[in-house]
């Protein structure tokens, strides 16, 4: 092994550094006399906390800083939440491993256990997810979705100073942060499908790091690789980003993928949802085949409104 240190680059959120620190373990594990330090790196979507996600671009808003890092050779791989990270890569960086997805629902967050179906009408929920807004939106249409951007912490702070009245976060940062003594309720994924690849790490590298690629070959959960692969392979093939409510979720079974996923308008009053099965060695066609399907009944009409909407020409 020709490296003497590995630079491990992340955001700087309590949450991106749990995940950071999760993989520096499984590297430490794997590798005990290759130090592995941190660096910690601001990106547009950390500094930029008083407008709505899909205002400030979606794309890239918490990776490119950090790619640009990649780049230059000031660090050498980054760990993401891989929902943030983009479906289609430049052609320089590459996604070298993907793994530790364990919680994959949404969870609410209120005071006395509510939950969705038991929050009173006219209760403010905040979230500045469009596809939360609208999986919320078509379950229960009396609720009103206020915007909420910040970390895990801040929010639950927020929760607690009474300006709303429930929140909506992933399980996943919830538990990792050590805060599931407050869930109230786990989502099902018949009211709430989850964003594609949501709970899943996603390690990226500079694409011509071939030694690198090897060491994190280890790392990579077969599982969880090919049920992320669908859920972007959806995505891409729908051309879709932060602007439009898409989610799925892929489990595999044995050898076989299930992947469900759908389309919806922001207001929730159009939802076009289907689903997949297939072998699991297939996981990116059948992503592929599930967008076809979903556009063919109806996702069309809804991204191309949507699109309109933004101002999104793409």
């Amino acid at each position: 092994m020709s490296r003497k240190i590995l630079r491990l680059g992340t955001r700087r959120s309590d949450l991106a550094l749990w995940q950071a620190n999760r993989v520096r373990e499984k590297l430490l594990a794997l590798y005990p006399h290759l130090p592995v330090e941190l660096v910690k790196i601001d990106t547009r979507g950390d500094k930029v906390l008083n407008l709505p996600i899909p205002e400030l671009g979606g794309k890239g808003l918490f990776t490119d800083e950090i790619d640009q890092q990649l780049r230059r050779g000031e660090i050498d791989l980054a760990v993401h939440s891989l929902k943030d990270l983009p479906v289609e890569l430049p052609k320089d960086l590459a996604l070298a491993a993907v793994c530790d997805r364990r919680w994959v629902h949404d969870v609410l967050i209120a005071p006395h256990n509510f939950t969705l179906a038991t929050l009173p009408s006219g209760s403010r929920v905040g979230t500045c997810s469009l596809r939360r807004t609208a999986q919320v939106k078509a379950f229960r249409r009396d609720l009103e979705i206020l915007p909420l951007r910040g970390n895990v912490p801040t929010r639950l702070r927020i929760l607690e100073n009474g300006d709303y009245d429930a929140i909506v976060l992933a399980e996943a940062g919830v538990r990792r942060l050590g805060f599931e003594a407050r869930i109230g309720e786990v989502i099902s994924t018949e009211i709430m499908l989850p964003a594609p690849a949501q709970g899943a790490l996603g390690i990226e590298i500079r694409a011509d790091d071939v030694e690198l690629q090897n060491m994190l070959a280890r790392l990579n959960d077969e599982i969880a690789a090919a049920e992320t692969a669908c859920e972007r392979s959806l995505l891409q093939a729908l051309g879709a980003g932060c602007q439009v409510p898409v989610a799925a979720l892929a489990r595999v079974h044995g050898n076989e993928l299930r992947c469900e996923a759908l389309v919806a308008s922001v207001d929730g009053e159009n939802v076009v949802r289907d689903f997949i099965t297939g072998p699991g060695a297939e996981a990116m066609m059948l992503g592929k085949k599930l967008a076809q399907s979903l556009w063919r009944n109806g996702a069309d009409k809804i991204l191309a409104d949507q699109n309109l909407n933004t101002g999104d020409a793409d």
